[in-house]
Parts: C-alpha cells; sequence; structure tokens
C-alpha cells in the first residue's frame, strides 16, 4: 500500500516539475534567447568567413604575409604565437563592429517605431478628448432642449362643491 502511495507521490511530483518546466521553456524571453543563439551561430560564420577570406589578406598585404596564424617567435625552447593574438584581436574588433552598426540600425528602426505609436496615441487621446467635448455639448444642449420642452406644471385647484 505504501508503494502505491510513493509511487503515486512520485508520479505527482515528476508530472509537476515537468509541467513547471515547459511554462519556464515557454516564455518569451526563454524563446527570443535561443533564436538568438542560432542567429548568433550564423552570424559568427558570416564574420569568420569575412575576417578569413577578405579582411586578413587585405590587411597581410601591408604587413608582408596574408596569415597572421603564422606569425610567432621562438624564445628558448618555447613558440610564442603572436599570430594568433593578432588574427583573434582582428576577429573581436570585426565582431564588435559588426554587432554595433546592427544593434544602431536595430534602435533606429524601434525608435522610429516608438515615435509613429507615440504619435497615434496623442491623436488618439485628442480625437477622444474632442469626442468627450462633444458629448459633454450634447448633453448640455438636450438638458436645454428639455426645458424649452417642459410645459408648466398647473396646479389644479378642486372647487368645493
Amino acid at each position: 500500500m505504501a508503494k502505491k502511495e510513493n509511487k503515486k507521490k512520485n508520479k505527482n511530483l515528476i508530472t509537476s516539475e515537468l509541467s513547471e518546466f515547459k511554462k519556464f521553456v515557454m516564455k518569451g524571453n526563454i524563446i527570443d534567447m535561443a533564436v538568438g543563439v542560432i542567429i548568433g551561430g550564423a552570424f559568427s560564420k558570416i564574420v569568420t568567413s569575412l575576417v578569413n577570406d577578405i579582411l586578413t589578406p587585405l590587411v597581410g598585404i601591408f604587413l608582408g604575409g596574408h596569415d597572421f596564424t603564422s606569425l610567432k617567435f621562438t624564445f628558448r625552447n618555447a613558440e610564442i604565437l603572436y599570430g594568433n593574438f593578432i588574427q583573434t584581436a582582428i576577429d573581436f574588433i570585426i565582431i564588435a563592429v559588426c554587432i554595433y552598426a546592427v544593434i544602431k540600425v536595430i534602435n533606429t528602426l524601434t525608435k522610429k517605431k516608438e515615435q509613429e505609436e507615440k504619435k497615434k496615441q496623442e491623436e488618439e487621446a485628442k480625437k477622444k478628448k474632442e469626442a468627450e467635448k462633444k458629448s459633454v455639448e450634447a448633453l448640455l444642449l438636450e438638458e436645454i432642449r428639455d426645458l424649452l420642452t417642459k410645459e408648466p406644471t398647473k396646479k389644479k385647484i378642486k372647487k368645493d362643491k
């Protein structure tokens, strides 16, 4: 009997945990972040290709070679591969500039959209105010109409017979 109760508790616990995990995963922020990571991975490949296939050879021309990774010097028995460091630093700078440019474009588009929404809200508020004004005016006009159409009440005098 106790085993059945333990199995039932375990099953409920697992179901509860899975349900909570599902809620966590399905939140908008997690999905947005996953999409960002996937796009970031693809973007990284593009930037790496840009650096390796286009920019590194161009910069290498000015430095006497086209591949930084082969730059090194030997100190006693140790090889110092400073070319790899230069290549990684250039990759970082190019990635940072590309990300800055993308964020700049996104911020500009977002700002324009926010300004348009703000303008739209202001116009709606103005229209609403005008509608309220009209409503007050209509109410006043109705009240005046009612007062004008009212007949004065005449008191009936009962005559005693």
